[in-house]
């Protein structure tokens, strides 16, 4: 049986995953060009966004926050996927081929929220949306630090660990938002 988190997860995320397809369609693989840090700094805009409406309690540009966390979940994706494609992969990749690549990457994801969930009884359930957003540009500072530190650290994690960490709590917010019960 399929848990309650996992449904609501694979809701948003296949949201997120049809949205990136025809953006893929419309756009190709555009993002390719797309350096890391110039990935990270994206994935901070929509971050800062989404913190500036929720402490000035209004917006003056339509797109909702629900968008930005959605922006947030596939930036982190395409991070992910430039990590893992070689030096020599083509600039333009299929549509079919992105979504593979994007399903695997959301599946890695999905086995990381489940050993956490195990871990810490989904404590996250009990934040405000807020402390996540927060969370969130925490974890983007430290990744521009680790990239400023050219992937270099002592102890800690890597930028990698940083974006699937953030596809999470992206899709936490929208959970938390009822998002994942309007996609039903």
């Amino acid at each position: 049986m399929i848990s309650q988190t996992q449904q609501e997860y694979n809701q948003v995320v296949q949201r997120c995953k049809d949205t990136f397809v025809k953006k893929t369609k419309d756009y190709g693989t555009a993002w390719r060009v797309l350096r890391l840090p110039s990935i990270t700094d994206q994935i901070f805009i929509k971050a800062q966004r989404i913190r500036s409406i929720q402490e000035k309690g209004k917006q003056l540009v339509e797109d909702d926050i629900n968008g930005e966390f959605i922006g947030i979940i596939n930036y982190c994706v395409i991070a992910l996927m430039q990590l893992h494609l070689t030096a020599d992969a083509p600039m333009s990749l299929s549509s079919e081929e992105v979504e593979r690549e994007y399903t695997h990457h959301i599946e890695e994801n999905l086995k990381l929220l489940t050993a956490k969930n195990h871990d810490y009884g989904e404590a996250w359930r009990d934040m405000r949306v807020s402390s996540i957003t927060d969370i969130i540009l925490m974890k983007l500072f430290r990744t521009k630090q680790i990239e400023d530190n050219e992937g270099h650290t002592l102890i800690s994690e890597g930028v990698e660990a940083n974006y699937r960490d953030m596809i999470n709590y992206a899709v936490f917010a929208l959970i938390k938002s009822g998002f994942a019960e309007q996609v039903k």
